[in-house]
């Protein structure tokens, strides 16, 4: 359903190096880069995520509430990313461990405070 991600920035080469990053430890790279964004991913593969600069010229905020949640392959990818964001301008919003039954995520904010989390179902859930 969802085809991309898009965070407003207000320092492109920060938001690159976190995103390079991540995208890193998830098996992509960047599939766009303009001036204006960065788009990491692939073409035809699942959704995307990118970094622009606001189409209308002013400062990028933070939406209350939102969040981008990226599905892990396992426990140690979710402490890996969790580890490349805080090591690349992130900030920390919860370590990596279990969040409830069948459940497993760390979540963290990019250097524009957009939160993100890494997440594994790792059973039922209830």
């Amino acid at each position: 359903m969802i085809g991309y991600v898009t965070f407003g920035t207000n320092d492109r080469e920060k938001s690159a190096k976190f995103y390079d990053a991540i995208a890193a430890e998830m098996g992509v790279g960047r599939m766009m880069d303009t001036d204006e964004f960065i788009a990491w991913g692939e073409m035809g593969g699942a959704p995307g995520i990118a970094a622009t600069k606001p189409f209308n010229g002013e400062a990028a905020t933070v939406g209350n509430g939102t969040m981008v949640a990226l599905q892990a392959k396992d426990e140690d990818q979710v402490k890996r990313i969790y580890e490349a964001a805080l090591a690349n301008g992130g900030s920390d919003e919860g370590a990596p461990g279990p969040r409830g039954e069948g459940f497993y995520a760390a979540y963290f904010r990019d250097p524009d405070g957009n939160k993100l989390n890494a997440f594994l179902i790792t059973g039922p859930m209830g």
